[in-house]
């Protein structure tokens, strides 16, 4: 099977190279082709043509992620994750190629209380969550078969900027830091996603159309509970202080933040009963992480 990842260079599309390089008895079967924004402009329509004929399948991993950024660029936005998306949608359409799209949690207002399944309302409170809900309604428009869009969350990884090496950072650097504990997800370790994806590609014949799955590490966590974790796990001397999100927002006072979800877990039985996926749970992810050269990583 020939697939192509798009945004290769960021934290998902990392980890899909290391796993061709470093797990290719397991996935023998998956020839891999990456390209980065500079080899593919998702928003040249033209050139999104070219560059997807021949493969079999499409992971797109390129995204305009800034979400407080996107507040004062919303027509890049825009451009990015919605026209972009569409212009893979339609490429995919033409070129009978099956698409994997990757999504967020943004696309909720994280007023629930329960699990969030595929099928709830979706109410985006900032730029970014409406961009990627926009992308997912270009995709579904195109009328893709066998395709699916996987929605995820609080994505880290020793590649890219994320919260895990921004903490590792700073516990090495601090004595003590404030970190919100009133925002509730679940952490997602960027290899388990592309691992659990690279198990997806060779079932994507049982879908009809363009299915939405969720999918996010087991388990549930604040902010505060995920840096305090990190700290433990590092055995740094540095204190981890719980403080609310408007106490947050106080003390950044004159800078853009773009709102968050209060509450964004996942209910992931629709992905792992059709693919018969196994989820690790956060804790297990993270602490089978080198955490100590976290902080040395170059972003």
């Amino acid at each position: 099977m020939k697939v192509l990842v798009t945004g290769a260079n960021g934290q998902l599309g990392s980890e899909f190279r290391f796993l061709s390089e470093n797990l290719r008895d397991e996935f023998k079967h998956l020839d891999f082709e990456f390209v980065d924004k500079d080899a593919l402009d998702i928003c040249d329509e033209y050139a999104v043509q070219k560059v997807v004929q021949g493969f079999d399948t499409l992971i797109n991993c390129a995204a305009y992620t800034a979400v407080d950024k996107a507040q004062s660029e919303k027509s890049k936005a825009f451009a990015i994750n919605k026209k972009g998306a569409l212009n893979l949608a339609k490429a995919c359409k033409i070129h009978n190629v099956r698409l994997i799209h990757i999504s967020t949690d943004y696309v909720f207002d994280g007023k629930s209380h329960k699990p969030l399944s595929e099928s709830d309302n979706t109410a985006p409170l900032g730029v970014y969550g409406e961009s990627k809900l926009a992308g997912e309604n270009a995709i579904l428009s195109a009328n893709l078969n066998h395709s699916c869009i996987i929605r995820t969350s609080w994505l880290w990884s020793e590649f890219g900027v994320n919260f895990v090496k921004t903490i590792a950072r700073l516990a090495n650097e601090r004595e003590e830091i404030s970190v919100v504990a009133d925002q509730i997800g679940s952490p997602t370790n960027a290899r388990d996603l592309a691992h659990a994806i690279c198990k997806v590609l060779p079932k994507l014949d049982t879908l009809n159309g363009t299915e939405i799955f969720h999918y996010a590490n087991e388990g549930v966590a604040s902010w505060y509970d995920f840096a305090f974790e990190i700290v433990q796990i590092l055995g740094a001397k540095c204190e981890v202080k719980p403080i609310s999100t408007s106490e947050y927002l106080a003390m950044n006072s004159g800078k853009i933040i773009s709102p968050r979800p209060f509450y964004s877990v996942f209910d992931k039985s629709k992905i792992k009963a059709h693919f018969g996926l196994k989820i690790p749970h956060w804790r297990e992810s993270l602490a089978g992480a080198n955490l100590s050269k976290f902080d040395k990583l170059s972003e």
